[in-house]
């Protein structure tokens, strides 16, 4: 059977790096962690544009070096298209669904309210692990 794969969203990022979640989703972040990393490109803009102290900034530098960056596509873009004529939802989280979505991965963030009204997204919130 194959392993589920994810996209993670900004906010789990910095909180795994940060070690900032319940001791079960650490465990469940370390598990995701340790095949490769996958990450919208969306996240990468929003990690590495954090003004950030130099020894953090090299973390999320690190980070961002080993993981897996899905760039926009026009699959992603129009998917976007899709959810924001139906959504309230910001852009960012809009373009981070929908590579989720164009690429059969399951988003996970700590997020909710941001993805919850989006038809056919599959989303886990690590801190209600």
């Amino acid at each position: 059977m194959e392993q589920p794969r994810y996209l993670i969203d900004t906010n789990a990022v910095i909180d795994y790096l940060g070690s900032k979640f319940p001791s079960a989703a650490m465990k469940f972040m370390s598990s995701v962690m340790d095949a490769v990393p996958v990450v919208s490109v969306i996240t990468k803009i929003e990690v590495l544009g954090f003004n950030a102290a130099p020894e953090h900034y090299d973390l999320l530098t690190n980070f961002m070096k080993d993981a897996t960056v899905i760039d926009l596509t026009s699959a992603i873009v129009e998917r976007s298209i899709e959810i924001r004529k139906n959504q309230k939802t910001k852009l960012p989280d809009v373009i981070i669904a929908a590579t989720a979505m164009a690429n059969e991965l399951i988003l996970i963030s700590r997020n909710a309210s941001d993805f919850k009204n989006i038809p056919g997204l599959e989303f886990i919130d690590v801190h209600n692990l």
